[in-house]
């Protein structure tokens, strides 16, 4: 079993001559334009002012909440990807919390040149916390109203920051092409902290707030990821002496049973209807790709390959197909099969070692590491499938893995050795703005909730 994961981890890389290496670094290069206009859905970026929701209370509960709402919509709409947010220098001297307050000249001439505007209030009602929020296209005073709603929750920390996140998703979907925002969605992943022995799986909010554990099994867990339905985690536990595949309620906090195999099981994966799950088990000797339904019955075999097979990712738009990787080569590479186990393909072609495929939710891009040379190392890179255009992500900041693709296709998150310790990252899927969200241990192996 050790040998097996060494191998994983720190396989023989497949050399690059230095012609390749340099031909492979130019056309990288070339393609970032491309992949930013499929980021940003070929929209500009809109200039969006977010004002501060004054509290309607001297009560020192009520202001403290009221800042940590202020800062998480802030944030929120800032970590969007298609804002650019307006300085709060710029800000005309009255801002607005009443419809009525708006002066929309102010907003609109230098230096706010505000497109649209975030204003509202946050007050004590009947023993609730209320916000009343407004975004308003102070281009269009004649009608500038796109969204006034107000938000009630209990008056306390989480409760302030889940007020912020639901019209900050409201703002990124009215704004961003119908696309719902990311800002309720939590992430997997495994960490060592706690002076733990044994790595456990643990969930976050997107924005790592309310980091928590959700195995306590004092053994190894790891690969967590997510049911489409969010209410189950499936990984890999090796609390009864053997690499098992687990299956895990967040609704009742139980594990639900999954057939235990023989030999390795690992690298668990939900089809986008929930109803299968593929992934690795050596139970015919070498690791193979097997699909089988949710509850681990109608097991079919799909890969026939010596060497390694392992990772399974469906094609979370069609259900089709699944990438997964393979050491079939020599190194370890991603390749691509129906769901079947046919029509088999290799994804990446240019040499070595390529793993941690993540398929984005339209279905057209894939996420990975790529480690191009023996001399290098693992940075995160973006294939679109169809025209085989690749681009690099990460550049020169340590060693970059397991990217995975949040729900709005417009965000990886990510694990790094940058900040000299293993931990989880999120950016932009353009590369941009990458954001620390674990300092705690060591943490590694995340998934997006869908």
């Amino acid at each position: 079993m050790k040998s097996l994961r060494l191998k994983l981890i720190f396989p023989l890389a497949a050399l690059c001559s230095t012609a390749l290496f340099l031909t492979l670094r130019t056309a990288l290069s070339q393609t970032q334009d491309w992949l930013e206009i499929g980021i940003n859905r070929g929209q500009p970026s809109i200039r969006l002012a977010v004002t501060d929701f004054p509290a309607q209370s001297s009560d020192q509960q009520i202001s403290t909440l009221a800042q940590e709402f202020n800062q998480v919509l802030h944030d929120d709409l800032g970590n969007s990807g298609i804002f650019t947010l307006v300085g709060k220098s710029n800000f005309p001297v009255k801002t607005p919390v009443e419809a009525a307050d708006v002066d929309f000249k102010s907003w609109t001439d230098p230096p706010a040149s505000t497109q649209m505007l975030v204003f509202g209030k946050i007050e004590i009602v009947n023993q609730n916390l209320v916000v009343t929020g407004r975004l308003f296209d102070v281009q269009n005073p004649a009608n500038p109203s796109a969204i006034a709603k107000r938000y009630v929750a209990t008056p306390n920390e989480i409760s302030a920051r889940e007020s912020a996140h639901r019209p900050a998703n409201e703002i990124i979907q009215t704004l961003g092409g119908g696309i719902p925002g990311i800002n309720l969605t939590r992430m997997s992943f495994v960490s060592n902290r706690r002076n733990s022995a044994h790595p456990e799986i643990w969930v976050m909010d997107y924005d790592g707030f309310n980091q928590r554990p959700i195995t306590s099994y004092g053994s190894l867990s790891l690969t967590p990821r997510w049911s489409p339905d969010n209410t189950k985690l499936a990984f890999t536990s090796y609390v009864l002496g053997n690499p098992d595949i687990f299956i895990f309620s967040l609704e009742t906090n139980r594990r639900i049973p999954f057939p235990r195999y023989k030999g390795l099981n690992t690298t668990p994966a939900w089809s986008p209807d929930g109803k299968r799950i593929a992934f690795c088990s050596s139970m015919s000797g070498d690791p193979e790709i097997y699909v089988a339904d949710a509850n681990g019955y109608n097991l079919q075999r799909l890969t026939f390959s010596p060497g390694v097979d392992i990772s399974p990712v469906w094609n979370p738009k069609t259900g089709n197909e699944i990438a997964f990787v393979s050491d079939r080569s020599g190194s370890p590479q991603i390749y691509m099969m129906s769901g079947d186990g046919t029509n088999l393909r290799r994804l990446i072609a240019q040499g070595g070692d390529a793993s941690g495929p993540s398929w984005s939710p339209n279905g057209q891009l894939i996420a990975f590491q790529w480690r191009l040379s023996d001399t290098g190392t693992y940075d995160i890179y973006v294939i679109e499938i169809a025209t085989g255009k690749i681009v690099q992500l990460t550049h020169d900041a340590a060693r970059n893995e397991h990217p995975w693709w949040a729900p709005d296709g417009r965000h990886l998150c990510f694990e790094s050795t940058r900040a000299k310790s293993k931990q989880i990252w999120m950016m932009l899927a353009d590369g941009a703005n990458p954001r620390q969200l674990t300092h705690e241990g060591e943490n590694w192996n995340p998934s997006w909730s869908n």
